[in-house]
């Protein structure tokens, strides 16, 4: 392994910062950067920024001082970059849109032509990088004028969430895991819809809302991590919630309710009608629907669905959040090699021996459990490359503990 630095040139904070990166292991490179002294809250998603005067003593402590454009180069080579198009979508201000346009008050009502144009590049999308994936319509930002009632209370538990999210101790479980499993979100309910099964919008609403929950608690510890995660579900978004606007008993809906026709043949509703708008469109009526007690019990037990990924076969909701959650398993080699860098990092406390024996359990278990992915959409999309990669991996594993002894 080599670290390396390139010379202090970025601007920031009263002076100028260097990269310090690794073109082999990021697991290395914290370790490194902490017996350096190098606080974990420097690392982002694939280098640490170091003040300039820090720059001696970590070339002294054994980084390689390179220049900018060498750095860039091995960092790309070595398949740990994560390139600025991708970052894009996980930073505060493009998360914090999508948040708040999420706020029951003002769910985005699209039209039927930027509905179907939405379905036919996310048809086009599937070997696209997740820079060029389509956003969801309910995330697209929305202009000042167009938020007269946001939610102050709303707005703030988005700010607390991307807090947890950007945690220091966290590698692969960050903003851009976050970002991602959106943006899978948006993939299936967009193959949903070019399907003619379109989700409906609370569904698709909750199973946003529970994605950004999914993994705001997270220590490393399964199941405590979601129920933990869920129950902040009940702390930040109960107190938004009004009881007088609660649905009449015989209109609720069962927690995982199948809604959509056509769902492995789950249900044989009739099919919603034409003129009902999916995607979240009914989240919010003419004057705003406000947040239902039943709505932040239902994102809890979302949030649980990811303990296991095991959501029972009409559970729509459940089944997406959990596909989107699972996603990176079908991403390309290069994008999952680097997934497994990022966990590896997460658990850099752990000796090799007994993290390449822990993970291949789990890889094994997900290979011996059939489906990874519930939903049709993600079975299409995922199922075939996520098979490939999970075993190239366990291969992987084994042959280097043969070769450890």
């Amino acid at each position: 392994m080599t670290v390396l630095i390139d010379p202090p040139a970025w601007p920031a904070h009263g002076t100028v910062f260097s990269h310090l990166v690794s073109d082999t292991s990021l697991v290395e490179l914290r370790d490194f950067a902490r017996g350096a002294g190098v606080p974990d809250r420097a690392f982002d998603l694939d280098h640490y920024d170091v003040p300039a005067a820090r720059y001696d003593t970590l070339v002294a402590a054994g980084a390689l001082p390179v220049e900018g454009s060498e750095l860039a180069r091995r960092l790309a080579a070595s398949g740990l970059r994560i390139p600025g198009g991708e970052r894009a979508g996980s930073k505060r201000e493009a998360l914090l849109a999508r948040w708040d346009g999420l706020s029951p008050t003002t769910a985005s009502r699209a039209s039927t032509s930027d509905r179907q144009s939405h379905e036919r590049s996310a048809e086009q999308s599937a070997d696209r990088s997740p820079d060029d994936r389509p956003r969801a319509l309910d995330d697209r930002p929305h202009p000042q004028g167009d938020r007269p009632r946001m939610l102050d209370g709303w707005h703030a538990v988005g700010e607390q969430l991307c807090g947890r999210w950007r945690e220091p101790h966290r590698t692969y479980h960050t903003v851009f895991h976050l970002a991602s499993a959106l943006d899978a979100l948006d993939l299936l309910l967009a193959d949903a819809e070019a399907a003619g099964e379109p989700v409906p919008g609370d569904g698709a609403w909750r199973a946003r809302v529970a994605l950004w929950f999914h993994d705001a608690v997270h220590d490393g510890a399964t199941p405590a991590d979601e129920e933990a995660s869920a129950a902040l579900v009940h702390d930040l978004l109960g107190p938004l919630a009004t009881p007088e606007h609660r649905e009449a008993p015989e209109h609720r809906e069962a927690p995982g309710h199948q809604e959509a026709t056509g769902y492995r043949e789950a249900t044989e509703a009739e099919p919603p009608p034409a003129d009902v708008p999916p995607w979240g469109a009914e989240v919010a009526d003419a004057g705003g629907r406000p947040l239902r007690p039943h709505d932040v019990e239902e994102i809890a037990r979302l949030v649980l669905v990811t303990a296991d990924h095991a959501p029972e076969p009409g559970d729509l909701a459940g089944c997406l959040v959990s596909d989107a959650d699972l996603a990176i398993l079908g991403a390309s080699p290069a994008a999952y090699a680097r997934y497994t860098q990022q966990v590896r990092a997460e658990y850099a406390h752990v000796p090799n021996g007994l993290f390449r024996r822990g993970r291949a359990q789990v890889l094994e278990a997900l290979l011996g459990n059939g489906d990874l992915f519930r939903t049709t959409w993600g079975q299409v999309r995922w199922q075939l490359p996520a098979e490939s990669n999970l075993a190239a991996e366990l291969r992987d594993l084994r042959a280097a503990a043969g070769s450890s002894g």
